[in-house]
């Protein structure tokens, strides 16, 4: 048996520390343990860690402190645009899907596409179609809607700029981030007690984001990647820079053609390439053998991880 483990993230660049305040801190910590502890449930009780990532975004993607799924930010267009990824490190079948307006879970989609289609990603109208067809929750557009981004979104527009999705009025201060430094995104990976490992992205993009726009979120290899014989990784960042990267297969590859630890991989993508770019984010990976690594550049990353029979381990800042 493996040292069964689920680590998740709820995106990098997060609330600058000083504005923060500690209610809502201790709201952060409340979810991710919450999150953290079905994954421990689910993978203790023998199930698959394809299952564990799963519930763990789709837990993510309802709720509304984080940017998928309902509490998502609005394109410039005034809506939103949800991508999701997951992928599973047994078979190596895997499902997308990007610019959904109305799949409640967008995760659900994913993994329905990866179960049940012989493609890879759907997108718009198709992946709506596809999703209606699994007989997947379908819900109006203004579901994922919160006052706190619509409120980003009118910050956003007065400015010109594209808005850290964790900034603005929902942190009680604005902060506005150049074009390649604004990101949000949820994401799960899991190691199973058979050894099996999977992982899980999806997001609602960045505030005022032109519409259309898909980023590395649902990109098999720059958001999302997971094989039995390495690692599994979910990405939080500059989408642009991570899928110029290929970086969540970059670590796989490190660690399989190059023999660095985890630890080495995750530290050469996230700390070297993505910076060398202009890129800022981090990611979460586990590898065959229960190794985790939570490593990011920016200022914080919502994060958590446990392994079966331990309390979750969760953290926003250094």
């Amino acid at each position: 048996m493996c040292n069964a483990v689920i680590a998740i993230h709820g995106g990098a660049g997060a609330i600058a520390q000083a504005s923060l305040s500690v209610q809502k801190e201790k709201q952060y910590f409340a979810a991710l343990r919450k999150i953290v502890s079905a994954g421990q449930r689910l993978l203790a009780g023998g199930g698959s860690a394809l299952d564990a990532v799963t519930q763990a975004v789709r837990l993510l993607e309802e709720c509304p402190l984080f940017n998928a799924g309902k509490g998502a930010v609005f394109t410039h267009a005034g809506d939103h645009e949800l991508d999701a990824s997951i992928m599973d490190g047994f078979s190596l079948q895997a499902g997308a899907v990007a610019g959904v307006k109305h799949i409640r879970n967008p995760i659900l989609a994913a993994r329905a596409i990866l179960e049940h289609s012989p493609h890879v990603m759907l997108t718009g109208d198709g992946a709506e179609d596809f999703a209606e067809q699994q007989r997947l929750e379908r819900v109006e557009n203004e579901f994922f809607s919160t006052p706190e981004r619509f409120a980003q979104l009118k910050l956003a527009r007065q400015r010109g700029e594209m808005l850290l999705d964790h900034g603005g009025a929902a942190a009680g201060g604005v902060q506005f981030m150049p074009p390649d430094q604004k990101f949000g995104t949820v994401g799960a990976v899991a190691l199973d007690q058979l050894g099996n490992l999977a992982a899980a992205t999806s997001t609602g993009g960045i505030t005022n984001k032109h519409a259309g726009r898909v980023g590395d979120s649902p990109i098999i290899g720059a958001g999302c990647y997971a094989n039995n014989a390495s690692v599994a990784v979910s990405c939080t960042g500059s989408g642009e820079v991570f899928m110029r990267t290929l970086a969540a297969y970059d670590i796989a590859a490190l660690v399989t053609y190059s023999n660095l630890s985890l630890q080495e991989a995750c530290q050469k993508v996230v700390m070297e390439k993505i910076p060398q770019l202009g890129g800022s984010g981090g990611l979460v990976a586990v590898d065959r053998l229960g190794n985790v690594a939570l490593p990011f550049n920016s200022e914080g990353m919502y994060r958590g991880y446990g392994y079966i029979g331990d309390a979750p381990d969760v953290g926003i800042y250094r």
